[in-house]
């Protein structure tokens, strides 16, 4: 996002220190506040999530802009070292190996800071959640964005979302509310136009209660104890030619798998999901999972985390379980096939047949590797989507980093292609780092890809579940963080397919 710079020409002699300037703010709101702004040393834009952390632990971060704004008595008007951190953003060390700033904090004036970037994907903001441009509220900036949504949506997790009708359709599961964490367990649904820009914020039209109207809708209600999270949302046609808006539905009580499943449709009445068919609980891969996207081939592929699972993009075939194919490997010919009998061979299961030699490396679909050390990276989630830019299947994906020695448990992103959907996918391109933090169920939302494809846009949800990291940024965790990805870009050249 590139926020609007409130500078003019200094009216007092610049302070500079590194790459700092202090200038006085120019703002049609009196502020006390003193704002830092970080930005991209070669964009420009602003830069979300960046922690700024004094002497004595007050820690400031970022908001959607790339501004702080501090007020601190005891503070102002006096030199004051601010550590300087965010994943993905580096800044030198001084002489005694402290990474930071020092500036003298004035009311009314600003700093201004130039980070190098060392992710390949740019920030671009969170999404969900209070306080997007807290910081330039109280500098008294523009905002694209007011900072507490109509409804009150204070965090949510794992996003889903569709074109519908002449709009984006939005669910996620969890959300929280202000006067209580579990504000929404039976998921949230919003919509968007679809000429939505990401870098200027979207401003999403949630679903609220009818009764009343300062809560949020329950968007799927089902009997017994359990949040209800909805996957694999996608859309076909019935027989008549009406959009009809699907989704794999579960109750769960807490991480445990799901107590109940089943096929949900949209009601554009009830304007609520519904149970369209309930699924055994023997049925283990035989419906949407994951991300769904279609092919020009007729069938939806369900990345769970890789698209080994299909169906046909029929309203009858989707409804019947009888109808989905796995992806298998036939060890006794030797080849892969999809059918319907057997459960897919994933990732796991391919590196358990190299490791006993019962499939040669040339036959592998999932042997994903780092281009750069040639280490396995084995995904916990991921998205995939043809790409008009690259022209190839695309993929960005969430690594299981427990096993490996990846600095967070679930938080490195990697960029990969394909000739199809279905593989096979080679050499893989980190792009994103969130060390010592989660970032998990991501989703490339191909409907905002600008430029042909050549810029593309990915979200996931942030947050210290699963890290071992006690510390939560204010406002970001348990939230929807966005970034820019410039296929372009160089350092993406060792994961591209050759034909």
């Amino acid at each position: 996002m590139k926020p609007v710079l409130p500078f003019l020409r200094p009216l007092l002699p610049a302070v500079v220190f590194l790459f700092g300037i202090i200038t006085p703010l120019v703002s049609k709101a009196e502020t006390k506040h003193f704002g830092i702004q970080v930005v991209d040393e070669v964009t420009g834009r602003g830069i979300p999530l960046i922690e700024l952390r004094t002497v004595n632990d007050l820690r400031y971060v970022t908001d959607n802009a790339g501004w702080v704004a501090i007020y601190e008595p005891g503070l102002m008007d006096r030199e004051v070292w601010f550590h300087v951190s965010g994943p993905g953003y580096e800044w030198k060390k001084d002489g005694f190996g402290f990474t930071g700033i020092r500036p003298t904090p004035k009311s009314g004036e600003t700093f201004t800071v130039k980070l190098k970037r060392n992710n390949i994907a740019e920030r671009v903001g969170r999404l969900t959640g209070q306080g997007q441009y807290h910081a330039s509220e109280l500098l008294g900036l523009p905002l694209p964005l007011p900072n507490l949504n109509p409804s009150g949506v204070m965090g949510q997790d794992s996003v889903q979302a569709v074109p519908y009708k002449d709009g984006i359709f939005w669910l996620w599961g969890d959300t929280n509310m202000p006067n209580y964490p579990l504000g929404n367990y039976n998921t949230t649904c919003a919509t968007t136009a679809r000429d939505i820009d990401p870098e200027k914020g979207i401003a999403y039209k949630y679903y609220m209660d009818e009764k009343d109207p300062k809560r949020l809708r329950k968007m799927m209600v089902v009997e017994g104890p359990g949040a209800v999270w909805l996957f694999g949302l996608l859309t076909v046609k019935d027989e008549n030619g009406k959009e009809v808006m699907l989704a794999h539905y579960g109750r769960h009580e807490g991480l445990k798998p799901h107590a109940e499943h089943g096929i949900a449709r949209f009601d554009d009445a009830a304007q609520t999901f519904k149970t369209a068919v309930k699924l055994e609980m023997s049925n283990e891969w035989r419906y949407m999972q994951g991300h769904a996207v279609q092919a020009e081939d007729g069938y939806y592929y369900f990345s769970a985390p890789l698209p080994h699972t299909r169906v046909r993009a029929t309203l009858a075939d989707v409804l019947d379980p009888s109808k989905y194919e796995a992806l298998w490997f036939d060890q006794a010919k030797g080849e892969w096939k999809w059918q319907k009998e057997h459960p897919p061979t994933n990732q796991e299961a391919e590196q358990v047949l190299l490791k006993q030699e019962k499939m040669k490396l040339a036959q592998a679909r999932f042997d994903i590797r780092d281009a750069a050390t040639g280490e396995p990276v084995q995904l916990h989630n991921a998205s995939v989507q043809w790409n008009a830019y690259r022209k190839r299947w695309i993929l960005l994906g969430v690594q299981y980093g427990f096993k490996a020695k990846a600095p967070s448990p679930l938080g490195e992103m990697w960029y990969a292609e394909s000739d199809a959907p279905d593989g096979p996918w080679g050499k893989a391109v980190k792009v994103a780092t969130h060390p010592r933090y989660s970032y998990y169920n991501p989703i490339h939302h191909g409907f905002l890809d600008k430029e042909g494809g050549k810029v593309i846009y990915f979200e996931g949800t942030y947050t210290l579940e699963f890290s071992g990291n006690p510390i939560a940024p204010a406002r970001y965790d348990y939230n929807q963080l966005m970034y820019r990805l410039d296929l372009s870009d160089e350092r993406l050249a060792p994961a591209h397919r050759q034909k």
